[in-house]
Formats: C-alpha cells, sequence, structure tokens
C-alpha cells in the first residue's frame, strides 16, 4: 500500500490549518471557529486516517442550519467513491454513519457554539468527518466486529491530500447546490445512499429530522436529528477513532 500526504491544493474559499499528528481536527476548528471564520478548513496529518474540519457561517437559523450534516456527508461519500473499487458500495446509517461495503469505515459530526438560540443563525457551524485508511498491524481484521479501512477493502494507493481536497471540492458543490436553490437536492442525494428497508416514502424535514411515510400512506414517522447528534454513532469514545 502507497501512502503519501504531500502540501494540500485548495480552492481559495478556503483557509487551511494544519496540525500534526495526535490532534484533533473537530475540537479546533471548534474552539477557533468565531476567530478563524468561514471556509477554515482543519486538516491532522496522519497516515490512518482522514480527518478533517470547516468553518461554516450560516445565514439561517440554528434548526435549519444543522442540516449541514447531509452537505458533508455527501461531499464525504463523493470523496470516498471516486478513489474506491467500483464493487465497494458506499452507504450512509442514519444520520452520520458512512459505510464502506456495509462496514463503518468513518462518518461527520457537527458542533455549534453553546447556547445557541433556535431560532437565530448561529455564529459558526462546524462539520467534522474521519475515514480510517489504515489500521495498526497490532489490530487483526478478523477481530473486527463493526469497521473497516480503506486498506483492508482494497484500496491500494491511498493519497491523503487527494481524498481531503476531493472533499473539499465536492463540499462547495454541495453547498453552492443549496444556497442557489435549496435543499431539495442536497437531501435526495443523501437519500439516495441509504439503504432502502420498505417501500415507505422517505425525506428530510425543514430541521433535518428523517422522515418515513409509511407505503400504505398515513402520517411519517420522525426520526429526531438532534437527540441523533449527542454522540456520534460512527465515534469509539475510547479511542475517538471510527469503530472497529
Amino acid at each position: 500500500m502507497n501512502l503519501s500526504t504531500p502540501e494540500l491544493v485548495l480552492p481559495p474559499v478556503y483557509r487551511l490549518i494544519t496540525l500534526r499528528e495526535h490532534r484533533d481536527a473537530f475540537a479546533h476548528a471548534m474552539a477557533v471557529g468565531a476567530e478563524a471564520g468561514a471556509g477554515t478548513l482543519v486538516w491532522v496529518r496522519r497516515f490512518d486516517l482522514v480527518e478533517v474540519a470547516v468553518v461554516f457561517e450560516p445565514e439561517e437559523p440554528l434548526v435549519s442550519a444543522r442540516r449541514i450534516l447531509y452537505a458533508g456527508m455527501n461531499a464525504l461519500a463523493d470523496a470516498l467513491a471516486a478513489h474506491a473499487p467500483p464493487e465497494k458500495p458506499v452507504n450512509f446509517r442514519w444520520p452520520d454513519t458512512l459505510l464502506f461495503d456495509g462496514a463503518i469505515v468513518g462518518g461527520g459530526r457537527i458542533g455549534w457554539p453553546e447556547g445557541a438560540p433556535e431560532d437565530e443563525p448561529p455564529p459558526f457551524l462546524v462539520f467534522g468527518a474521519m475515514l480510517r485508511t489504515f489500521v495498526g498491524a497490532k489490530t487483526e481484521s478478523g477481530d473486527w466486529a463493526l469497521g473497516t479501512s480503506l486498506e483492508a477493502e482494497g484500496v491500494d494507493v491511498i493519497d491523503m491530500a487527494e481524498l481531503v481536497e476531493s472533499f473539499a471540492r465536492h463540499l462547495m458543490v454541495h453547498v453552492h447546490e443549496w444556497m442557489d436553490r435549496g435543499f431539495r437536492k442536497v437531501g435526495e442525494t443523501w437519500l439516495a445512499r441509504l439503504p432502502r428497508e420498505g417501500a415507505g416514502r422517505r425525506g428530510i424535514d425543514v430541521n433535518g429530522d428523517f422522515l418515513l411515510t409509511p407505503a400504505g400512506g398515513g402520517a411519517p414517522v420522525r426520526h429526531a436529528l438532534l437527540p441523533g447528534l449527542a454522540a456520534p454513532a460512527w465515534l469509539d469514545p475510547e479511542t475517538g477513532l471510527p469503530w472497529l
């Protein structure tokens, strides 16, 4: 496996902050978000993870701006799919988990300043993401119960910088689509990667809740986004890494 981490080449809208291994991109973006401002991209240079976080300054209320999770997840999946073997499906598990060939490979999370009112634009929002690229030799793949890595799934050449650059470009596309034409296309793109369970109609509400309307009609079943953001489902709290 060939691993490389050259410098990033990002569109001008981004301002790069690079951290050394074992730092936390999401925590750093949350700490500097108010001062650093929109477009700040924090990248941790390490060989076993793609770890990145981006700061936004939404113009809409926090209650609806949280849907940036879906735009960020779309961008993360697009970047992975562009570098993955075509026979390996890239899917989501609601609300924040990225699956590679059915196993957890990473995911996304969002944060905002404590106490920000629901009905006002927050000072900033952060979308953070991880992709597991490699697992050390001390961990045998046969012991993994939930997760995987890009290397284990046959991605032979993993260019960390190229993955982050691809994510950043795709994120611009999804955010611009949302700003120019509304959220509908962003939501549909996310739903297209969510495996179907039954024939019901699916949608994302204005507050980010996932709605599932039974095939026979009736009131939709609502899966609330905000409680689902309390703890990232894909993140092992003991290791601070995607579940294995």
